[in-house]
């Protein structure tokens, strides 16, 4: 299946399974405390948001100062804005995958399998070829700062 496909099976499907959840939910709890909830697990995920971008930031600068290459800041950078987004989406299914990506231990080891499984392409060439020196491209010469 291409990826395409399973993106758009995946848009068609969460919603209908986010709708059959709530209405689940709220016929045992009540409609008021399910909406209760739901606002609950947008408020919680947009301090989570801003407290773990503050805290992955730091780590990024503070690998930065040490010459070090930011590797699980760069790849937790982008699962904190995908659970933040998450977490503000209504439901249940979505705040789930939020939580996954917003929690210190469990996006760590998403980003660890991203980074383990080079399902990140090193490099930031996405898929362009990169030039290679070859004789033609590669000059040789000398500099001299003239005062």
């Amino acid at each position: 299946m291409k990826i395409f496909q399973i993106l758009l099976l995946i848009v068609l499907v969460i919603p209908f399974a986010e709708i059959y959840l709530l209405l689940g939910v709220g016929s045992i709890i009540g409609a008021f405390p399910t909406i209760l909830l739901v606002v609950f697990t947008a408020v919680l995920g947009a301090w989570l948001l801003r407290q773990q971008g503050f805290s992955t930031f730091r780590r990024f600068q503070e690998s930065l100062a040490r010459g070090e290459i930011p590797a699980y800041e760069m790849v937790e950078g982008p699962l904190i804005l995908v659970g933040g987004a998450l977490l503000l989406t209504p439901g249940f299914i979505t705040d789930i995958l939020g939580f996954a990506c917003l929690i210190p231990s469990t996006r760590k080891k998403i980003a660890q399998y991203v980074i383990e499984k080079h399902l990140i392409q090193a490099g930031g060439n996405f898929g362009f070829e990169q030039a290679k020196p070859t004789e033609s491209n590669v000059l040789e010469g000398e500099f001299r700062k003239d005062e």
